[in-house]
């Protein structure tokens, strides 16, 4: 298990020099601007709608001792939830929209570690079908992982348990990433359904792309090239 993980993580370096030595730099740039567009409009709408969530938390509190307490509780909390399903539907968003581009960047890079000539096939009933499954795979993840989420920073309200839901928020985040990375492959090889099973069997190996891809996500230039480093990680 810790073999898969580390291999997850190794996988980037790979994935650079692949990148780099079959000059598909081209295929990284046009995801990433649709990531850094879809981010800034995601993120954008959860910092003003915190404050929103944050009051109405604060309201349900009928009583006045305890209230100032409560408020900055809620506020926080307000800030998390928000932040947290944003960053939730952000990633799944940007998993479907860009589908088809990173469906045929693993094709490609498939292709060149078999010695198969040639790239993927893109066309418009592919296209369809990737939007199509990306969608499956996307609401499945999303509704899983919301509610996990959600138990968790309920959770973290309580301060003895708070480091550890912390923990566990980011590595629940970083499986998920996983997941979408590796079905970008797996959706050549295995139905719906096989997929899942695959991903649950290899889950470290998912835990360790999404590790790289959440810490990339936290610098500003890593928008531009996660989602597409993070496919080629997981195709090899």
């Amino acid at each position: 298990m810790l073999k898969n993980f580390f291999d997850g993580i190794t996988s980037y370096g790979a994935a650079i020099q692949h990148v780099t030595k079959h000059g598909l730099w081209g295929y990284v740039l046009l995801p990433g601007l649709i990531t850094v567009a879809l981010g800034a409009a995601i993120f954008s709408l959860a910092w003003g709608l915190s404050d929103n969530v944050g009051n109405l938390l604060d309201d349900l509190w009928q009583w006045e001792w305890g209230r100032v307490a409560v408020e900055k509780i809620a506020q926080l909390f307000g800030g998390l939830l928000v932040l947290a399903v944003g960053l939730l539907i952000f990633k799944q968003l940007v998993f479907v929209v860009t589908s088809p581009f990173m469906s045929l960047l693993s094709e490609k890079v498939e292709n060149q570690l078999r010695g198969k000539p040639g790239g993927g096939n893109w066309s418009p009933n592919q296209i369809l079908s990737d939007i199509l499954r990306g969608l499956r795979i996307a609401l499945r993840n999303l509704i899983r992982e919301l509610l996990a989420t959600i138990f968790l920073l309920l959770l973290g309200l309580f301060p003895l348990f708070t480091p550890f839901t912390t923990a566990l928020i980011f590595i629940l985040q970083a499986y998920y990433v996983g997941f979408g990375n590796m079905d970008f492959a797996l959706e050549r090889h295995f139905r719906y359904r096989e997929s899942i099973r695959f991903v649950h069997r290899h889950r470290a190996l998912a835990l360790g792309n999404g590790v790289v891809f959440l810490l990339l996500l936290l610098t500003f230039i890593g928008f531009l090239f996660t989602i597409s480093l993070g496919t080629v990680a997981a195709t090899i």
